[in-house]
């Protein structure tokens, strides 16, 4: 998953066509560590269907308060440069809820393209 360290980099990866997802995240989150360990599964699962990039909300801290993201980990996903859904809450998020969501992504992102 790369790794977004610039507003620059985060506007290159959310104005593609194809359906990407922000993971909004930071070191020191206990909850962003929680899905640490599945994410690499999770992401070659969807690989046909999205990309996932990984935003480190220390690193561009003013990408996360233009896209008011309040907690982490926040999921949002983009294509074109439009925001089409997001994940976001202050609970840790299970396995199960981030691949639902991303099915969600998925088939909001296949009813544009129609």
């Amino acid at each position: 998953m790369d790794k977004i360290s610039s507003p620059a980099e985060f506007q290159v990866a959310i104005q593609s066509p194809r359906l990407t997802v922000a993971i909004f995240k930071a070191d020191w989150c206990s909850d962003c560590k929680f899905i640490d360990p599945f994410i690499p599964e999770v992401e070659q699962a969807y690989a046909d269907r999205l990309t996932l990039v990984e935003v480190d909300v220390d690193a561009v801290g003013d990408v996360s308060q233009e896209q008011n993201i309040m907690g982490i980990p926040s999921f949002v996903a983009y294509s074109d440069g439009r925001e089409l859904v997001r994940f976001v809450n202050k609970l840790r998020k299970s396995r199960e809820e981030i691949e639902n969501f991303l099915d969600k992504a998925v088939q909001v992102h296949q009813s544009l393209l129609q």
